[in-house]
């Protein structure tokens, strides 16, 4: 299995979709479907990103398998301490945002 990456936004804030399929696309080979999905969906899609649309396009078209929230099984947060190892969720379909801030870090 492969994956593929598609992301969006700028610098400060981003969306990604991973896919996968069974073929080893070219990188360029990969970017040209991309793009073509792009143009066919650009002024019309329902999802709540570009990259998303793009994602479930190329799912429908190409055979690729677009790895979402409801393919997760598990979430697992590791830690050097065992208090910090725990499973983060169990419940289908939950999903978890971790976002940091450069005025979160405190300068010592």
């Amino acid at each position: 299995m492969f994956f593929y990456e598609i992301h969006e936004g700028d610098e400060e804030l981003g969306a990604a979709v991973l896919l996968a399929h069974e073929r080893r696309f070219e990188p360029l080979e990969f970017f040209a479907l991309v793009k073509k999905a792009r143009t066919l969906l650009l002024n019309s899609f329902e999802e709540d990103s570009l990259s998303e649309a793009i994602a479930n396009e190329l799912a429908r078209t190409q055979g690729f398998i677009h790895v979402t929230d409801e393919l997760l099984v598990a979430s697992v947060n590791v830690d050097e301490t065992e208090e910090g190892t725990f499973l983060v969720s169990e419940e289908a379909g939950d999903r978890s945002v971790f976002l940091a801030r450069d005025d979160d870090i405190q300068n010592n």
